[in-house]
């Protein structure tokens, strides 16, 4: 087999390609190195529209991303495990909500930073939790009067 230049300068190409796409798309992502993050667990009765990924957010500014979700087998409810950057600091009784962007948006994880003098530990647990709330039951309840 004869080894061409030309075909391996483009091959070597092709993979600095891939490489700087890989970059990038974790960065979109937001999929940091496991140094720059703690992570904080929250209880929902709703998670409906969160996917693992989805931004958190703390006055319209993402810090962090839903790195774990799971359903508790003894209170079914929406366990969801989030990495905030470590140059955040959470005070412990911060609340933490999922919020929409609007009628069509997605929805997302936002935080109400508390008054507390003390930050969530890495593993600490948000405990004043808002889940989502179903449009379509919204409008059911407005339609038939309900409150």
């Amino acid at each position: 087999m004869k080894n061409n230049p030309l075909e391996t300068a483009i091959g070597a190409l092709v993979v600095m390609a891939a490489v700087g796409f890989l970059y990038y798309a974790s960065n979109i992502v937001g999929i940091s190195g496991p140094s720059d993050t703690y992570d904080v667990k929250a209880s929902f009765r709703s998670a409906e529209g969160i996917a693992l990924g989805t931004e958190v957010r703390m006055a319209g500014v993402k810090i962090g991303s839903v790195t774990g979700m799971e359903l508790s087998p003894i209170t079914f409810r929406a366990e969801l495990k989030v990495a905030i950057k470590k140059s955040i600091e959470i005070p412990d009784d911060s609340a933490i909500a999922v919020t929409s962007e609007g009628l069509l948006g997605g929805n997302f994880i936002e935080i109400i930073p508390g008054a507390s003098e003390f930050p969530v530990e890495n593993g600490g647990e948000i405990e004043d939790t808002q889940g989502s709330i179903s449009f379509i039951t919204l409008l059911m309840k407005f339609v038939s009067g309900n409150e």
